[in-house]
């Protein structure tokens, strides 16, 4: 019961924090949702709501939040994690290259190719909002002793939060009705290795990186080159996108990890939040 009401409790408070600010300040305020300042309440709010929950609702503490980095432990991890998108934006550019929807030229990034993978890194706090609430939370109390089946279904609530920043202004489709079902789907996909980041390296700031990358990297390489320079809509460069993400996410599934690191750290997480340790967050991080 005490997972079922903190699972609850937590995509309540994720949802209304995040959906309320982003309306406040774009309807009210007349901000831009494209200013990362007006984004930063609702990158935080995962994080906020998991921290609640964990303190004050369910009680179980902080002893599986995963928050030691691990540096040395997880060094591969990382440089997977920063590199991975690098990987992906590179078979996407050499796909839509192959379908001759975009000719090989980089030059339109300039320095872009020097600096976003440096801000990836300095930006990981900032997507640890984010990993800490939807993976290093939800998806391992979500549906306790089915791993696989959690990740998925993280990956499309986490689709279905975004849904509100497409008519706010933050993103522009041409058709609605069948672009939210492609960027959905597209979270489910990221989702999958972002959770056997956070598995194989036992640290949420592992698929926090990853995660950095995906939208510095990925997203605003392919923006560059192939919508604005390129013969692609936002929708279509998901579908291109979703060829090595799948791919990739295929060989995550296929070799098991999620199955059987997941499922004794969702066995763990029920039983934790069924007891309901009072660890704070001082004495875990201890």
């Amino acid at each position: 019961m005490s997972n079922r009401r903190g699972v609850i409790a937590f995509l309540l408070l994720t949802l209304g924090i995040s959906w309320s600010s982003w309306f406040v300040e774009r309807l009210v305020f007349g901000w831009s949702l494209v200013n990362p300042l007006a984004q930063l309440p609702g990158a935080f709010a995962p994080a906020v709501a998991a921290v609640v929950v964990r303190q004050w609702i369910t009680r179980e503490g902080f002893g599986d939040a995963a928050f030691a980095p691990k540096f040395r432990a997880a060094w591969r991890w990382y440089l997977v994690a920063w590199l991975g998108p690098l990987a992906v934006t590179a078979a996407g550019l050499a796909i839509a290259a192959g379908l001759g929807r975009w000719r090989p030229d980089l030059s339109p990034l300039g320095g872009l190719v020097v600096i976003l993978p440096i801000l990836t890194i300095v930006l990981v706090p900032v997507y640890w909002g984010e990993e800490f609430g939807w993976t290093g939370y939800l998806r391992a109390r979500l549906l306790p002793g089915r791993p696989l089946a959690a990740v998925l279904v993280t990956g499309l609530i986490w689709g279905v939060w975004h849904v509100p920043l497409a008519f706010l202004g933050y993103i522009e489709f041409s058709n609605n009705l069948v672009a939210l079902p492609v960027w959905t789907v597209f979270f489910v996909l990221q989702q999958i290795p972002l959770s056997w980041l956070y598995l194989a390296s036992k640290t949420v700031w592992v698929p926090s990186l990853a995660h950095a990358g995906n939208n510095m990297v990925i997203g605003l390489i392919t923006e560059v080159l192939l919508v604005e320079h390129g013969d692609l809509d936002t929708v279509s460069v998901m579908f291109v996108l979703s060829v090595p993400l799948g791919i990739a996410a295929l060989f995550m599934v296929r070799g098991r990890l999620l199955g059987r690191r997941a499922s004794a750290e969702s066995a763990h997480a029920h039983h934790t939040s069924t007891m309901a340790p009072t660890r704070d967050v001082v004495s875990s991080i201890r």
